[in-house]
């Protein structure tokens, strides 16, 4: 491990990024017109998440996917095609970080969060191990409930059950569903997050996503079933509002390949000792370690609003040390 120096007040982590974290300029008070420029330019401008997705659902809907003619009628060779597209995806994805951060080891521990190695054995996972477990209940119930909501709702814009959106119809609307769907996102996961953590819900299908304390790139999609579908569901927003496929596409890849991302455990990836990319959110970090912080993601400050924001410092961990002895 690299000799990277532990910040004070943050016991236990190998890496810390920036602190304070920030979130979203848009929901700051009095505004910030040049942060606001410079957090979508962040996002979409740059070589980021949410312009990569972009490109990947373009090239999605051009090459590899059914057109609504076909998806009119349900059947299993279009709905198999877009499994083993998405399959295809989340390997290429999860796997390639995986690959490259912890087998190749490509950047050593440079901007690893945690320190420790992930749990090579463990009674608490599936299958004897951190990885197998999470690779598991990301390709078998990820993927599968994944793929299940995208048929679902190509099914539904053919038959007219839900509205149908072209460039044509509305330009400026068209490209805003791009840019307002990682905020609907954030809406429904912190309160999907929220509900989660509610004693029965959590014992039958949160708890399996939590036995990653430490996290990796295939710990994002490691759910039950049933989280699955509350995760995904954020998607019927557009059994009313109208899309084009192209926008079900982006929606469903960002929810699941973030979660991958997000999970790597590494701050981003670094080219010729600078970083160019992006990748794990310390943000979501804490809440793995943690637990009872950061329920949400940066888009909306729910967490800012219900005091269980964790920024990275010394006073926001001493604020949640402060709130546990007063519970116990």
């Amino acid at each position: 491990m690299s000799g990277e120096p532990e910040r004070p007040g943050l016991p236990g982590w190998h890496h810390v990024p920036d602190v304070p974290i920030a979130v979203s300029p848009f929901f700051s008070w009095p505004p910030d017109p040049r942060r606001m420029i410079r957090w979508i330019a962040d996002r979409w401008f740059r070589l980021a998440e949410n312009a990569v997705l972009t490109a990947v659902a373009l090239i999605c809907v051009a090459w590899f996917q059914p057109s609504l003619e076909t998806t009119r009628t349900l059947g299993a060779d279009w709905i198999a095609a877009i499994w083993l597209r998405n399959l295809v995806l989340m390997i290429a994805v999860a796997g390639g970080l995986h690959w490259f951060f912890y087998m190749r080891r490509g950047q050593g521990d440079r901007l690893k969060y945690d320190g420790r190695d992930l749990v090579a054995k463990g009674r608490q996972f599936s299958f004897g191990g951190q990885v197998r477990d999470n690779v598991f209940w990301t390709l078998a119930s990820g993927v599968t409930v994944w793929t299940g909501f995208e048929a679902g709702l190509f099914w539904a814009m053919a038959n007219g059950y839900a509205p149908v959106l072209t460039f044509r119809d509305n330009p400026v609307r068209f490209v805003a569903l791009f840019l307002l769907t990682p905020v609907w996102i954030s809406f429904h996961f912190y309160w999907i997050h929220r509900a989660l953590h509610w004693g029965p819900l959590y014992r039958s299908a949160h708890a399996l996503h939590h036995r990653n304390v430490n996290v990796g790139p295939w710990s994002g999609l490691s759910m039950h079933p049933i989280e699955h579908l509350l995760f995904f569901s954020s998607v019927l927003v557009h059994l009313v509002v109208a899309a084009h496929p192209v926008h079900i596409l982006f929606h469903m890849q960002h929810q699941a390949l973030t979660a991958a991302t997000s999970h790597t455990g590494f701050e981003a990836l670094l080219s010729r000792d600078r970083k160019a990319l992006a990748l794990g959110t310390f943000h979501h970090q804490m809440h793995h370690r943690y637990f009872e912080v950061n329920y949400g993601n940066l888009e909306m400050p729910w967490d800012k609003w219900f005091g269980s924001f964790h920024d990275g410092t010394a006073e926001a961990h001493a604020q949640l040390k402060s709130r546990r002895q007063r519970r116990s």
